[in-house]
């Protein structure tokens, strides 16, 4: 488990935190802490709320009642300009890479740089975006377009272009979906790489139990909307809670 200075403000810190849809209680009473430099996995099946918890974290979704502090702000009492300022220090990895087709690699990891860091000259570009490719493994593709690339090279390109901005937090949204077993352990490995050359802080959402294995220095086991158990991996699953036990076997026994 990574070491934490208990001194230090958590970088998220969540307080009994509850969001409903109509009827659908999604969110019931969640607590977490996640110290710096940490990577912390929220596991779940879909549609436990993993999701709404992110969105919440970054003010797309507010929280019927609760507290949400990101790098040491109270994120429901942020004004528009205080919350663009806030969502240029987190990395927000989507699930499917979120690139346009229409756009050469290059220009998918320009587009960010150039709209939210002003006054870079062309050597300042080509020397960040040549950066981040070569972080995520990929600079022979800066010239072609998605459609050319494998779901785990876009996956990459994805990641890479949420690094051009140097965010202090990460937010990756089911980074394994659809990929192959190999893959799937290249996006683990590069998940891990990105902490320790980035020293960011992460949350990755996932219901894939060697991603959470492989990256989590802690695990945070959503079910019913609360946190049932967290710690490190084996101290999840050592336990003889049928629905974590379930869980367990539904990804290790398919």
């Amino acid at each position: 488990m990574a070491e934490t200075n208990n001194t230090q403000e958590p970088v998220i810190d969540i307080r009994g935190l509850y969001k409903s849809f109509g009827d659908l209680h999604v969110l019931r009473g969640v607590d977490l802490k996640v110290e710096k430099g940490e990577n912390v996995v929220v596991l779940g099946r879909s549609g436990t709320g993993k999701s709404v918890l992110i969105k919440i974290i970054v003010g797309l979704l507010s929280q019927d009642r609760g507290d949400v502090k990101v790098l040491g702000q109270e994120v429901s009492t942020l004004n528009e300009k205080e919350l663009r300022d806030l969502r240029l220090k987190i990395g927000f990895s989507f699930q499917n890479s979120a690139l346009y087709d229409s756009m050469t690699v290059r220009e998918n990891l320009e587009f960010p740089l150039v709209r939210n860091v002003k006054n870079l000259t062309r050597s300042e570009i080509d020397q960040q975006v040549e950066g981040v490719l070569d972080a995520v493994g990929l600079s022979q593709t800066i010239n072609q377009v998605p459609s050319e690339l494998s779901g785990g090279q876009r996956k990459r390109i994805g990641i890479a272009r949420t690094l051009i901005l140097q965010p202090e937090i990460m937010l990756y949204d089911e980074p394994t979906a659809g990929l192959d077993p190999i893959t799937c352990l290249e996006i683990n490995e590069l998940i891990n790489e990105v902490k320790e050359k980035y020293h960011t802080t992460s949350i990755i959402i996932t219901h894939d139990l060697t991603c959470a294995r492989a990256t989590g220095d802690k695990i945070a086991m959503l079910l019913d909307g609360r946190f049932l158990r967290q710690g490190t991996f084996e101290e999840v699953f050592n336990t003889d809670e049928e629905r974590i036990k379930s869980f367990y076997d539904y990804n290790f026994i398919q």
